[in-house]
């Protein structure tokens, strides 16, 4: 651990672009972070989230060791315990439950706080595995769109990114680029400057990365796939699709053709709100251009029908030939060409009963007031889903259950820990060893420690040591360092594409690329081994074999779409709590459509009551043009801050998507009215 000098590292957000950072310290302490221009997709370029991330190490309200509840639930007062009081207090209660309730009645409950793959996914799995844990079905995020796309492309396999400086039309599809990829809108801004390439964005909403586009579609909340069918219908009917690419690498396209005639541009504009003459613009411009790639976004798969929608535009590149071009295709995801070894990381075979019952993460707000036999304890960490989960009522009420016994390990006292009954201090990425799969790029990155531990931290692989220990479990793969789960990892992955990754050559290296080959001419790994337009697979699991347009749930007799997206100094809840990043954000706001506003007698600046049968907030109003008629956004998951209301997912529903058992955080409803002094 050298006091001075400038370190690699790796970005550990849940971000798609995982950048490549340079570390400066001084006297032990990180005082700067930059882009590492060695990297050669990033390229030194970083976002301000990590470019400010020495605010959040260094935060004054760093958790720095471990505490009980000494207040009640939510209020958050604790006192100082030792590690040992924690690991003695924790596996205790757990083994109390297991002998009167059994080991269901304890609960996990985390995501990608952290996206390295040993604090991620790695002894914390062998750990509840080994305890016999409730499952947590960890679908809030991709995982409607993940199983959408695999049913035509047969997993996460699109184009190279570092490919699309070649492309000459680009669309960003409900994806604000600018703030969750950013350097996927470099390539594109590249591609524009150097090839002529024109940018395409759809979207309810005209975000950063609308604005700086070509040209700025707004679309209605969930009808994105009756666009594409519109798309589709066009190029069929102007002859526009390159049937030499169908016959020899497609199954269904003639059903397609004779399915898609029932969405001709006048029907698909009616759903959609987008003008028919916008509708053949598009298409003309697609069927036209080549090469020409689309980046599909999470927006849209957030839908009760988002599954679908990522099936249905994942089947336009086929229409047109453009796999076999460089810069041609779309990518939803790549994370298939950096597949390690995770049955070796989490052993799922330590898990005795496979008949375990899955609680979906979506749905933990009515997992702990509902089920039946009841969820006794929760573990969360990497997560905060008093913020982040639906339903968030039903989440707080949960969570002040007094016979649940709540377990946080965080960075901070999120609103999550303030329920908690034992809160252990987290370590940050820097100061860990771990491994880095980007789902976007082609690159594995390791991270090594460059910063000692903070305060009594401990990172989430050292936490489940611990516990295991406690718990009284003897299993080697308890003892195992961090160095032995990568080579675990890595080195007998099953992907082909890691065939030349191993432990040594990371640390070495710093990142490596995958050997990745283009898909086509290529086998894809759906049942044919081909894009199916039309699926058998499908069919069988009881969707409809084709694409189709299926509407979103009827949420409610409320007027407005509601959308809460992400905004650009946060991720998720990530930040929120850091007064440098919610300077930048300044507040957060109801973006509301100006013919809606007049009609309502509301004007620019008005706080307003947005609610539902979910619940309320207030959040002062900005009137604008940047979305159609009928449609509310807000941006960004902010902190609690006293004497607000403003947790946009008290008024998201905890449904289940059509595939993956995904979220639906975009498919509700609002009223929204000017909030009078007489409210007050």
């Amino acid at each position: 651990m050298k006091q001075d000098g400038i370190f690699k590292s790796v970005c550990p957000l849940d971000c798609p672009d995982q950048c490549g950072l340079l570390l400066q310290k001084v006297d032990g302490k990180v005082v700067k972070v930059e882009g590492d221009p060695e990297h050669p997709v990033t390229k030194g370029n970083i976002c301000n989230k990590v470019r400010n991330m020495t605010e959040r190490i260094y935060d004054e309200n760093r958790l720095r060791y471990p505490m009980k509840r000494i207040g009640s639930k939510g209020e958050g007062r604790f006192e100082r315990i030792s590690w040992e009081e924690a690991i003695e207090t924790i596996t205790s209660k757990w083994k109390k439950l297991i002998e009167t309730d059994g080991p269901e009645s304890i609960l996990p409950y985390s995501f990608y706080g952290n996206m390295g793959r040993l604090n991620a996914e790695g002894m914390d799995r062998r750990f509840f595995n080994r305890l016999g844990a409730s499952q947590l079905d960890r679908s809030i995020c991709s995982s409607a769109g993940a199983v959408g796309y695999q049913y035509t492309m047969g997993g996460s396999f699109g184009t190279d990114p570092e490919d699309t400086i070649h492309s000459k039309l680009i669309l960003f599809w409900g994806i604000n680029a600018a703030s969750t990829n950013m350097h996927q809108m470099v390539l594109a801004q590249k591609a524009r400057k150097e090839n002529g390439a024109k940018i395409v964005v759809i979207d309810v909403h005209k975000n950063q990365t609308g604005r700086l586009a070509d040209w700025f579609i707004p679309i209605l909340p969930g009808t994105d796939s009756a666009l594409a069918l519109g798309i589709m219908h066009i190029l069929f009917a102007e002859n526009m699709v390159d049937v030499s690419f169908l016959q020899q690498y497609t199954v269904g396209y003639e059903e397609l053709r004779e399915h898609v005639i029932q969405y001709d541009p006048m029907t698909v504009s009616e759903i959609t709100g987008v003008p028919v003459e916008d509708i053949y613009k598009l298409a003309r411009m697609y069927g036209q251009t080549s090469p020409s790639f689309i980046r599909i976004g999470n927006g849209p798969q957030h839908h009760d029908n988002g599954g679908m929608f990522v099936r249905t535009v994942s089947c336009l590149p086929a229409l047109t030939g453009q796999w076999l071009i460089k810069g041609g295709g779309a990518i939803k995801g790549n994370s298939g060409y950096l597949t390690i070894n995770s049955l070796q990381l989490q052993l799922p075979r330590l898990l005795k009963n496979k008949q375990t019952r899955t609680i979906n993460m979506n749905q933990l707000g009515e997992a702990l007031l509902t089920l039946d036999p009841p969820v006794k304890s929760l573990f969360v960490y990497s997560s905060n889903p008093a913020v982040v989960a639906p339903e968030g009522q039903k989440v707080r009420k949960g969570l002040e259950r007094e016979d649940l016994f709540v377990v946080a390990h965080d960075l901070f006292l999120t609103e999550t820990a303030k329920y908690a009954d034992i809160v252990l201090p987290a370590t940050s990425s820097f100061e860990n060893t771990d491994i880095y799969t980007s789902y976007w790029h082609h690159f594995i990155q390791i991270q090594q420690p460059v910063i000692e531990q903070y305060g009594e931290s401990k990172s989430n692989v050292d936490v489940f040591r611990l516990l295991a220990k406690g718990m009284g479990f003897e299993e080697a793969a308890f003892e195992e360092t961090e160095g032995e789960m990568i080579k675990q990892a890595v080195e007998r992955a099953p992907s082909p594409y890691l065939g030349e990754v191993d432990y040594e050559t990371l640390l070495e290296k710093q990142f490596v690329k995958a050997k990745v080959t283009p898909l086509f001419p290529g086998k894809l790994r759906t049942p044919s081994g081909k894009i199916e337009l039309y699926s058998k697979r499908m069919k069988a699991n009881g969707y409809p074999p084709l694409p189709t347009y299926i509407p979103i749930v009827h949420d409610g007799d409320h007027p407005y779409h509601f959308v809460p997206a992400p905004n650009h100094n946060f991720l998720n809840s990530t930040f929120s709590n850091i007064q440098k990043h919610i300077d930048l954000e300044k507040e957060p706001r109801l973006h509301m459509h100006r013919k809606d506003a007049e009609a309502s007698g509301i004007v620019d600046g008005d706080q307003v009551r947005v609610w539902n049968q979910r619940g309320e907030c207030l959040l002062k109003v900005s009137v604008g043009e940047n979305f159609l008629p009928g449609v509310v956004v807000t941006q960004g998951l902010w902190a609690d801050l006293e004497g607000t209301k403003q947790q946009v997912n008290t008024l998201t529903p905890d449904r289940i998507a059509d595939m993956g058992g995904g979220a639906t955080f975009f498919s509700g409803r609002v009223s929204v009215e000017k909030y009078t002094a007489m409210q007050k």
